[in-house]
């Protein structure tokens, strides 16, 4: 068993911790989990603005251990079809990144905005083939219970709940070749049961890990 796993089992004051990190280089965290050739950066000969969008890590505790929870699409979508997602979604006009956020995680799994609090934020990740500049915010529902998740049937095909402690071992971080845009590439993922989470949510997971690594090196 790794040392990750064992014996240290993270708290939300670790999360506080992690988050308030100084001087943590979040796009270079997130790198570990980049597909091979993705766009780093928004192509300079795009006209306008990109789209703007947020998500949510939201944790809770259930039996003393911190969970979040991630969301597989149906597989009839036009867009991202039977991917594996944080919920959240495009901010609609005049709203705040972190109100999209909220509002599209209820939307999706019926957790009422109401009932979480903000804890703080990750780096922003573009997405180049939807033109996405995506906004992540860590979240905790309220006093660490389980949600009572509602699912949106139109969108959400199943609910993925994600110990911490299993995104953090080592194995569970897997690479493969894919075809993909027309080429082979290699593909890093998360191994979460029969999923494989990759591409931005895998992205802004594995900042968020990183984060969480090094505070448990400083124990």
């Amino acid at each position: 068993m790794s040392r990750i796993l064992a014996p240290y089992t993270y708290t939300l004051q670790d999360v506080h911790q992690a988050l308030d990190l100084p001087h943590f280089d979040g796009p270079a965290a997130q790198s570990r989990m980049m597909p091979v050739n993705r766009a780093r950066r928004r192509p300079p000969d795009k006209a306008g603005p990109p789209r703007l969008g947020g998500v949510l890590l939201l944790l809770y505790e259930p039996d003393d251990e911190l969970y979040l929870v991630l969301t597989r699409r149906r597989d009839d979508l036009q867009s991202h079809a039977g991917q594996v997602s944080l919920p959240g979604g495009r901010r609609e006009e005049a709203e705040t990144l972190v109100a999209t956020a909220l509002r599209e995680t209820h939307e999706e799994i019926g957790v009422a905005p109401t009932a979480v609090s903000i804890l703080g934020h990750l780096s922003p990740l573009y997405i180049l083939p939807s033109d996405y500049e995506v906004h992540p915010f860590v979240a905790w529902y309220q006093e660490g219970k389980r949600p009572i998740f509602v699912p949106e049937s139109r969108e959400v095909a199943e609910i993925i709940e994600v110990p911490l402690r299993h995104l953090l071992d080592p194995a569970t971080r897997r690479e493969e070749p894919w075809q993909l845009y027309g080429q082979e590439i290699m593909v890093p993922y998360f191994a979460v049961g029969r999923h494989k989470v990759w591409g931005a949510t895998a992205m802004m997971l594995s900042e968020f890990m990183e984060r969480l690594r090094l505070v448990d090196s400083r124990q």
